[in-house]
């Protein structure tokens, strides 16, 4: 009766090493938390002084620009590591 082959196992290689960590731009977390602070402030302003305040004229467009303000840091919160 002929003997099965026995089976081989695969040599160990050692997994590749790993980079440098990765760290975060110096500007990031002030830029990050700046932006939401100014949006922060920038829509108490306009519900203190009834859109006469930052910037007079128009209207309910100061909400708008506080709130992307807040969205530009959020959106930076994706690249902090």
């Amino acid at each position: 009766m002929p003997e099965s082959r026995s089976r081989k196992k695969a040599a160990y290689v050692p997994p590749p090493a790993k980079a440098a960590p990765v760290t975060n731009p110096g500007w990031l977390v002030p830029v990050m938390v700046t932006l939401m602070v100014l949006g922060l402030l920038w829509i108490v302003a306009t519900y203190m002084f009834q859109s006469a305040y930052p910037i007079p004229g128009i209207g309910q467009w100061n909400l708008a620009i506080g709130f992307v303000l807040i969205i530009a840091g959020f959106s930076l919160t994706t690249r902090w590591h």
